[in-house]
């Protein structure tokens, strides 16, 4: 279980200093999946960064297990089971797709194990086991290599930030349907920070962020509609070929 107390982060601005989150709290359970939401620099992807390590907060207490981990780095954290998928996948020139996967399983696996985890993502194992992860692949192919290596973590905690950025409509599909599947078969939570409905809607939970707070949170059957009806959160839905579709 993640219990967040109190959680600040204050920045300096051109003349003072600028609160990104304010006195945030939140306890996310065990097998939970949570989506946060809310609108553009609300302080989301602070809140993430802040959860895996990447940003240290100014005030306030974050607790994994019981275990105050408020002062451990990402490296450390990552041991204790919380893992991280960035907005924009990091490339590993000179790494092959299968390589990665062994270091994220933390042993040595077999080619055949490395297979199963890209299948589980719904990449066809034998066009991918031995490729790079370098620029030839796309920004979909990256995220769910990127999940691959999740999986093979077998992470207690999952958390994604706007997964859905930047990809094809083909491959946001593709997503929604590991996330399902993660959510069903992995023992631990996942938390994803999006303005998609289509994830929102798959969440147990969700969060609403604004202006560094947490404004609004409940079941999704009770939420969401709100989002979808409140002109200032949200926007009319597109669904484009070449785009993620339903973005509030």
């Amino acid at each position: 279980m993640l219990e967040l107390v109190n959680i600040s982060v204050e920045v300096a601005g051109e003349s003072d200093k600028k609160d990104i989150l304010k006195n945030v709290n939140l306890t996310i359970g065990d097998t939970e999946f949570v989506a946060i939401t809310g609108p553009n620099g609300g302080g989301k992807s602070t809140l993430a960064k802040v959860i895996i390590g990447i940003i240290e907060p100014t005030s306030g207490q974050i607790l994994f297990d019981g275990r105050d981990i408020t002062g451990l780095s990402i490296s450390e954290r990552a041991k204790l089971g919380i893992g991280f998928a960035f907005q924009q996948p990091v490339r590993f020139k000179g790494i092959k797709v299968k390589d990665l996967i062994t270091l994220a399983a933390g042993e040595k696996i077999s080619t055949v194990r490395a297979c199963e985890y890209l299948s589980e993502v719904g990449l066809c194992a034998r066009d991918y086991i031995d490729r790079e992860v370098n620029a030839s692949l796309s920004g979909g192919e990256l995220k769910r290599i990127e999940i691959a290596t999740i999986l093979a973590r077998k992470t207690k905690m999952s958390v994604f930030d706007e997964p859905e950025a930047g990809i094809d409509l083909w491959s946001f599909n593709n997503l929604i349907r590991v996330f399902e599947k993660m959510h069903k078969e992995i023992n631990g939570s996942i938390v994803i920070i999006s303005h998609q409905e289509r994830i929102l809607n798959i969440a147990d939970r969700i969060i609403v962020l604004a202006d560094g707070k947490i404004v609004d949170e409940g079941e999704k059957n009770a939420i969401l509609p709100g989002l979808l009806a409140n002109s200032e959160m949200s926007c009319k839905y597109y669904n484009n070929k070449d785009t993620a579709d339903m973005s509030i």
